[in-house]
């Protein structure tokens, strides 16, 4: 799972260059025989063409690969054209990949949210599932065709990988491509957060965050493998149907309801096990939760991601409400907290292998099975990003390595000609809106004009009723004066 071993490119540019740079001189001289049969020069003349056929063999294998060429949008990953063979080191297997699996943290990676992925231009992704298509020497336990799933650092989205063989795993009878991409970042992090952080024993609960997502279908099926465990979710209301029938006990819609208050209400003691994705706030929450040796586990910060490009709005109040606990709190609480991260375990080998192996036991015994929500083209991945970055999967959203048809693309054409007249549609609509605020405003604007011009009318009438009345009150006190006269 090491990033350093993800960009198959660079190790092939390497090893290109290093077979570029030595000299002739530098290749041992062949000791000269005279005796030594004519056949050896024979062999030798003719290994010289084939060794010159390969290179141009080599120099021709091109594959598909979406990279990351800097931070922000869902354009910034783009799919490119890869030229020359991966070179293949001791103890590594070279897979051609059938499908590939869409993480939360490379919608992170994207913003630059995650300091695992080497900085671009590089191929992100995590997990994929293929088949063996050579392997390097020492590999013994892996052979060309065999159906592996993968797991590391980066480097999975493209169609080849290079990869330890440690880092893969044999797929089991009647397991799908779909299946095996969805199965190595979700379920180990769902396993090991709750087994070997969180212990989880019959009768406890649990609270799962985002519960219709990868990690949240994951370990609802990891409790229901435990005896009479109680399962909060969280979701929008339009999931809880499904998370329901996955196994969730109590259902939260986020949205509309405090979900603090609703565990209160059905679990007043509060909860065995909180599963944190989220950060800020809800750690605080989460940990308030936590009955006595109640233990939070904290795997990610969700709620930094708002938006296509980084909120630095979202990250600032995240980092400002981040949770922090006195040792002294835990002691008098009879309370623990975890942090896991599976992109910090990639050295790991033996770890993940065993909890791997685990995971698969309960798949062929049909204990576990990832649920696969859409399945999208290298081609769509500014799609798939989207739909989990609006939180419209329940389950798992898989990548492809196959090339979408040419009917599939006029599609996809016609889709983003209609995104683009849609655009042009609602522009001319708020062009319009504005026009029309525009003249609304010189109507108001000329309105008050006419009103202002009838008060200085009315006023000024007004000011010659008071003349007149001025004049009359002067003309009755010089008739008086006469009078008196």
């Amino acid at each position: 799972m090491s990033g350093e071993d993800a960009p198959a490119q660079q190790q092939n540019a390497e090893e290109q260059k290093n077979q570029e740079t030595k000299k002739p001189a530098e290749e041992p001289k062949a000791e000269t025989k005279p005796d030594s049969p004519p056949a050896s020069a024979a062999t030798e003349a003719a290994a010289a063409p084939a060794a010159a056929e390969k290179a141009p063999e080599e120099e021709a294998f091109t594959y598909r690969s979406l990279v990351l060429t800097g931070y922000g949008g869902y354009d910034k990953v783009k799919l490119q054209v890869k030229k020359g063979k991966p070179a293949l080191k001791a103890g590594e297997v070279m897979v051609r990949v059938k499908m590939c699996g869409l993480n939360f943290a490379d919608l992170m990676a994207r913003q630059g949210l995650y300091d695992r992925l080497p900085s671009p231009p590089v191929t992100p992704g995590m997990e994929c599932s293929g088949i063996i298509e050579a392997v390097g020497e020492e590999v013994t336990d892996r052979k060309v065709g065999d159906k592996v799933l993968a797991l590391s650092r980066s480097g999975m989205w493209q169609e080849v990988v290079v990869v330890p063989t440690t880092h893969t795993f044999i797929m089991p009878e009647g397991m799908s491509f779909e299946e095996a991409a969805a199965l190595p970042v979700n379920y180990i992090t769902a396993y090991m957060m709750l087994f070997d952080f969180g212990h989880l024993r019959p009768n406890q609960s649990v609270l799962v965050h985002m519960a219709a997502g990868g990690v949240g279908i994951a370990a609802t099926q990891m409790c229901r493998t435990v005896k009479d465990v109680t399962v909060f979710g969280t979701a929008s209301a339009s999931k809880h149907e499904v998370i329901t029938e996955g196994g969730v006990t109590h259902a939260i819609d986020y949205r509309t309801k405090d979900y603090v208050e609703e565990v209160r209400k059905i679990s007043p003691k509060g909860l065995d096990i909180v599963l944190d994705p989220l950060g800020g706030s809800d750690t605080h929450k989460g940990y308030n939760l936590l009955k006595p040796m109640g233990k939070l586990i904290s795997y990610g910060a969700a709620n930094m991601l708002s938006g296509q490009k980084k909120n630095l709005i979202a990250v600032a109040k995240t980092w400002y409400h981040q949770f922090s606990v006195h040792s002294l709190s835990l002691i008098q609480g009879n309370r623990s907290v975890c942090g896991f991260h599976l992109g910090y375990l990639d050295t790991e080998t033996e770890l993940i292998a065993q909890a791997m192996d685990s995971i698969l036991g309960l798949y062929r015994q049909g204990k576990v099975k990832p649920r696969i929500d859409s399945t999208f083209h290298l081609e769509q991945v500014g799609d798939a990003m989207r739909k989990m970055q609006e939180r419209n999967n329940i389950g798992k959203i898989v990548l492809t390595t196959e090339p979408m048809k040419e009917e599939e693309k006029k599609e996809e054409a016609k889709k983003d000609d209609k995104k683009d007249d849609k655009k042009k549609d609602d522009k001319k609509k708020d062009d319009k809106k504005k026009e029309e605020g525009k003249k609304e405003e010189k109507k108001k604007e000329e309105g008050k004009k006419e009103e202002k011009k009838e008060e200085k009318k009315e006023e000024k009438k007004e000011e010659k009723k008071e003349e007149k009345k001025e004049e009359k009150k002067e003309e009755k006190k010089e008739e008086a004066k006469k009078a008196e006269n």
